[in-house]
């Protein structure tokens, strides 16, 4: 069987725009970038998106239907030097396309010797990074880039496109080898690499080499597909910007009552092993999206994390799935730290009036000259432990802070917050 050492990925990039599958929302014929490409105008631009979604074809294609000089570099292993020597070049032969790899990992030194050259049009500036640039890109190198796109995994459509392009390619492909695979074959692998192009070619070119050849043909089985495709589909980053999206993600469907959601994102964060970051959301998911509504929840979370930290995997998924799934069955409230955020802001905003004096500490020599703690009613020496009395400055006397939800247990403290208000009211008007 004959080998070729270069990767399919890497032979099959497409040469052109018009060749790629995928991402039509960004370079698709009815795009304001495609239009620019075909007229010739590149623009110095920021791809972003996880791995395996195109960002280096992408680049590739473009200089490819412009047909620029196109030099490619990786942020993590080039420095000045390298680019010293494609400025040098572009001085001698006009404006080139430069593309950079993981361009967030730059130094300032590397930023500072690119933008003067970006400016002054000797170099186009492609930019790639599986990280947010808004967050991880310096803000010198994002202001100077016209277009900033989010690319998307491929479809499965696009993949099984994909596939079969490379089977069919005699030039560049498998297409020599004469590969039979049958389609749902074909479809598992498309499903399994989980729209990362990269991996599915990669995948794909595994699979052929790994298949017995008989009477000139590359037969293709169930087995090696699965024994290839297995954990294809799984990326998890503890510092990238996929992970803190599956935490979000996680507890969004938690807050909306979404079980199976939930579950799925729980399973992607069990695969990362980061138990410890999962324990934390859940603690603050349980005050801060159940609260009031179900004051319980805390504690049984608290108790799960207890479980979790002596269990530990696999057996701590099974406390972990008990509380996600009550959790998100729960009532709802955020009444309890909205409250608190709402007093936080009056006093960020000035409003820090004197504490009555009957509230002050009296528990000092010399407190009751100045008037502390006189004319203090304690509360436990009334009927059910509690008098009306003035606690807020009189320059915030009537704010309300809370406002209660009608759900769960929380309605019960509605109630009574209610009927203390109440009580309140009438003996201000009372005193007025």
């Amino acid at each position: 069987m004959l080998f070729v050492q270069e990767p399919l990925s890497v032979r099959m990039r497409p040469r052109t725009i018009d060749e790629l599958i995928g991402q039509q929302h960004i370079i698709g014929p009815h795009t304001a970038l495609y239009k620019m490409i075909h007229n010739g105008y590149v623009p110095s631009m920021l791809l972003y998106g996880e791995p395996g979604v195109g960002k280096t074809s992408l680049a590739y294609a473009i200089a490819g239907t412009v047909e620029r000089e196109f030099f490619a570099m990786n942020a993590t292993t080039s420095g000045k030097k390298e680019m010293e020597e494609v400025v040098a070049k572009a001085r001698m032969t006009g404006n080139v396309i430069l593309f950079i790899d993981e361009i967030h990992r730059f130094n300032k030194a590397q930023q500072d010797y690119l933008l003067p050259n970006i400016e002054n049009g000797l170099i186009t500036l492609i930019g790639a990074t599986t990280e947010n640039p808004f967050h991880e890109v310096n803000p010198a190198i994002r202001s100077r880039c016209g277009q900033i796109k989010q690319l998307k995994r491929l479809t499965k459509e696009d993949i099984l496109q994909l596939l079969q392009r490379a089977l069919s390619d005699r030039e560049r492909g498998l297409g020599m080898l004469s590969v039979r695979i049958a389609e749902p074959l074909l479809a598992l692998i498309a499903e399994a690499t989980n729209g990362d192009a990269r991996s599915a070619l990669n995948v794909l070119e595994s699979v052929v080499y790994a298949s017995e050849e008989r009477n000139g043909e590359v037969i293709v089985d169930e087995q090696t597909v699965l024994d290839c495709v297995e954990n294809k589909g799984f990326t998890h980053d503890k510092e990238g910007d996929i992970y803190y999206s599956l935490l979000s993600a996680f507890q969004k469907s938690i807050r909306g009552s979404d079980v199976d959601a939930a579950l799925y994102y729980l399973a992607r964060l069990l695969e990362g092993g980061d138990l410890a970051a999962i324990c934390r959301r859940l603690l603050v998911i349980a005050y801060e999206d159940i609260g009031l509504a179900n004051p319980l929840m805390g504690v049984k979370v608290t108790a799960a994390i207890q479980a979790v930290e002596r269990l530990g995997l696999p057996e701590a998924r099974i406390p972990l799935s008990v509380v996600t799934i009550e959790l998100c069955l729960s009532a709802k409230s955020n009444s309890a730290y909205k409250a608190l955020d709402e007093a936080i802001s009056d006093v960020r905003s000035g409003k820090i009036g004197d504490i009555p004096d009957h509230l002050k500490d009296a528990h000092y020599k010399g407190a009751s000259v100045l008037g502390h703690g006189k004319g203090y009613q304690y509360p436990h020496d009334y009927p059910n432990s509690w008098v009306a009395q003035q606690y807020l400055p009189n320059e915030l006397v009537g704010t309300h802070y809370y406002v209660p939800k009608e759900n769960g247990e929380e309605k019960y403290y509605a109630k009574v917050y209610a009927r203390l208000n109440e009580l309140k009211r009438q003996h201000e008007s009372k005193r007025k």
